[in-house]
């Protein structure tokens, strides 16, 4: 343990004395009316060729400036410019902030603008930047846009269902897949209804979804990244939103604590809370779905104080209250409740060039489920994360990237599976891993980012190095070229297998140390959970507001744990002499994933379309038999058009049409009666009836119908007489031609269950 920390510590002191640089200008850019971070601002120099890029944070770095006086000058489009004489002496360090002033409604102009510098300056594979903008450009259930609406349009992303669906992205199940908020872990951002995420889109920064290929700086998920980044609250007035739907309701409030002035520190909040009353409303709105019976309800609450300097170092405490219940009275009642306790931290040292950022999070989940045979199914997740990165620019494109992570979390599981056998856990685990990531960029043509990532899981004693390599080539100013490969572990698996079709339990469990001892006749030796990656594609300009993205990837997943759904025996002495997949609680599988992903982006003033093709093939091998998990969907169709109209652009519609191919599923091919022996020689096996056995055909041998949809949202946008003041009402329709599309077939009651039919809606909402 004390070796591996050695060696981490290592790493992150090698990396700061390796870049010793002199005559440097960093500093932050930032909206001179509000005091917001300008992303892919452009500071440079009238009289050298030096310049730099500022990031999502607005931060940016100029190093080797030789000695002189030079006139720095920011520019971007939609802004006006602004500058500083500024005189530079070996080894001086200068910080200067900016701040540019709005000149343009034409925010889209802007975006497109910033999107196409942040393209040719970063590896950005595999990668999705979602802005809070995009959310409005596509209907939502309920009409208020939603976070888990837009996911379900991304490229390799297939969504399993309406009631209680997950995201499977690029071949990965969910639980391989690690969201983030401000750096803490959330377990289950979904509400069990399936159409809401626990994030609201108004206390939304960006989210970055990374389906495959990601570097060395996110570690502990074996298939994607998401990561989702919350703004501060309002800096100069104290404003609000609240909204209400057929669904839900909301209500914002943000505000200063100490207003924003140029030049000096200053402090605010932001507090969001939603709450859900659809169990009470859907009998008299929505009586023709499930005759009325929508029985979820969840709130989320949400708040984060920001303390900011007058030089840019700031500091925020956040913290977060999801619930989700569902009450089934006639089968089974199901919640969940996610808290969590965080602050995050940026410094900007006056004597170095090395800006310092990381976190502290604590977080807690729980979930129960209670059905007709009263057996306990209980999941609980609590611990901690502590993390810190130190960044340094090198140049204009150049940057190492380097820092250390702990993570501690105790699990506490417990379940009965379809025969009736117990599979409980409780762990305590940590983990500790260090990171090294360099950009290096080569005549402003190639851009090359190496890093290395080591984790040590503590519980199972074991250290895996996972390096990563990802390359970007500029061929032309429209044209380029992206690969990545890369390994991936994870210790964390869930209660849910990829052969579930429907289960709204989604527990989780620390890997297991009692594997089986082989698989497919060579030793297992490891514990954790692997994957390999490739990915590699094509950028292509086709004017200044559209383009064109193509990527092909392949996901070796070489070792995969699941809960053992075969278990029959107890795994004692009695019963070591029967086949370990009939009483092993834990089984080991592989598998892989391959397709490709086109799509295609067109954004101006009043459009937005977005068009995404997606072709995918997931393979699984438990050692038996293979099959396909029930996410595997070949072929992926999702059309969005938005289209701003009218005076002042206050009228918006949108639409969004999805097409997949039918899920895998497994054939029945008989009914017996399953009788209970429990009894012994006494039970009452003539007179009393047994329950209903199922044979079951080889699994997901069949394949479900087709499936499509189409969505439309219209909003009005009312512009009040007083200052800040405006309404918004959204009449949106899911399913506007009532296709009947299956989500599962009950093979006891022989019922099929369908997802969503016609559902309009109607949101109104009110800012100030």
């Amino acid at each position: 343990m004390i070796k591996r920390l050695g060696f981490l510590t290592f790493l992150v002191v090698f990396a700061a004395s390796v870049f010793a640089q002199s005559g440097t200008l960093r500093g932050f850019v930032y909206n001179a009316e509000n005091g917001t971070p300008i992303v892919s601002a452009l500071v440079t120099f009238k009289e050298i060729k030096q310049g730099a890029y500022t990031d999502d944070r607005g931060f940016y770095t100029i190093a080797n400036i030789p000695s002189g006086t030079y006139n720095a000058v920011v520019s971007l489009v939609g802004f006006s410019a602004d500058s500083a004489k500024l005189e530079f002496k070996n080894s001086g360090i200068i910080s200067q902030n900016f701040y540019l002033k709005d000149i343009t409604n034409e925010l889209g102009v802007v975006r497109v603008s910033a999107e196409k510098v942040r393209k040719t300056k970063e590896v950005s594979i595999g990668k999705t930047t979602i802005k809070p903008i995009q959310l409005t450009r596509i209907p939502s259930v309920g009409g208020e846009p939603d976070l888990v609406q837009y996911l379900q349009v991304l490229p390799g992303v297939v969504f399993s269902g309406d009631q209680g669906g997950q995201l499977y992205i690029r071949g990965g199940s969910p639980v391989m897949n690690r969201v983030m908020l401000d750096g803490l872990t959330v377990y289950n951002p979904f509400h069990s209804i399936g159409l809401f995420s626990v994030f609201d889109t108004d206390i939304l920064k960006s989210v970055d979804v990374y389906s495959a290929g990601f570097s060395a700086e996110y570690g502990g998920r074996i298939s994607a990244i998401v990561d989702v980044k919350t703004r501060d609250g309002n800096k100069t007035n104290l404003a609000g939103k609240i909204n209400a739907s057929p669904f839900s309701s909301k209500f914002l409030l943000e505000g200063p604590l100490k207003k924003y002035e140029q030049d000096k520190g200053n402090s605010s909040f932001i507090v969001s809370y939603k709450n859900s009353y659809l169990k009470n409303s859907a009998p008299t709105i929505y009586p023709f779905v499930n005759d009325g019976m929508l029985p979820y309800t969840f709130s989320d609450l949400y708040g984060k104080l920001t303390f900011n300097s007058a030089k840019g170092s700031n500091i925020s405490v956040f913290g977060f209250d999801y619930k989700d219940n569902v009450d089934f009275e006639s089968s089974a009642s199901y919640a969940w409740t996610s808290r969590g306790l965080g602050t995050k931290f940026l410094l900007v040292p006056g004597g170095s060039e090395t800006i310092v950022d990381g976190g502290i999070t604590f977080s807690n989940y729980e979930i129960t489920q209670t059905e007709l045979d009263n057996k306990p199914r209980r999941s609980a997740i609590n611990g901690f994360n502590v993390n810190l990165n130190f960044s340094r620019f090198i140049n204009e494109l150049d940057k190492i990237k380097y820092g250390i992570e702990m993570n501690g979390f105790r699990t506490d599981f417990e379940i009965f599976n379809s025969l009736n056998r117990r599979i409980s856990q409780e762990e305590n685990t940590s983990e500790i891993s260090g990171y090294v990531n360099y950009l290096k960029n080569i005549q402003k043509r190639v851009l090359i980012e190496a890093g290395m990532r080591v984790q040590y899981y503590a519980s199972l004693q074991e250290t895996s190095p996972e390096p990563r390599l990802r390359l970007k080539y500029n061929i032309n100013s429209m044209v380029r070229f992206k690969a990545s490969a890369g390994l991936y572990s994870q210790n964390l698996m869930s209660a849910v297998s990829d052969r579930d079709v429907v289960n709204l339990f989604y527990g989780f469990l620390s890997g297991p140390r009692d594997l089986p001892s082989d698989f497919q006749g060579e030793r297992v030796t490891s514990k954790l959970q692997k994957a390999r990656h490739a990915v590699a594609g094509f950028e292509f300009d086709i004017n200044a507001i559209s383009e064109v993205n193509v990527e092909g990837y392949i996901k070796e997943f070489t070792q995969v744990t699941n809960v053992n759904r075969d278990k029959i025996f107890d795994d004692n002495a009695a019963n070591q002499s029967r086949p370990y997949y009939l009483r092993e609680s834990y089984v080991v599988e592989e598998g892989e994933a391959y397709g490709f992903d086109i799509t295609y982006k067109l954004e101006n003033k009043q459009w937005y379309v977005w068009t995404v093709y997606s072709y995918n093939i997931v393979n699984r091998n438990d050692g038996i038999r293979e099959y396909q998990p029930h996410f595997d969907r070949r072929h992926n169709v999702n059309i969005v058009n938005s289209y701003d109209f009218g005076t002042d652009l206050k009228w918006n519609a949108n639409i969004r049409w999805n097409f997949g191919s039918g899920f895998p599923f497994t054939l029945t091919q008989g009914f017996y009666e399953q009788l209970d022996f429990n009894g012994g020689a006494s039970s009452e096996f003539v007179s009393e009836n047994g329950e209903l056995g199922i044979y079951y055909d080889d699994i997901n041998r069949g394949r479900l119908p087709y499936y499509h949809r189409l969505d439309a949202s219209l909003k009005r946008r009312f512009e009040l007489k007083k200052e800040n003041r405006k309404a918004e009402a959204i009449f949106s329709i899911t399913n506007v031609y009532n296709r009947e599309n299956i989500f599962y077939f009950d093979r006891v009651n022989y019922k099929r269950e369908n997802q969503l039919p016609f559902l309009p809606s109607l949101s109104f909402s009110y800012s100030f």
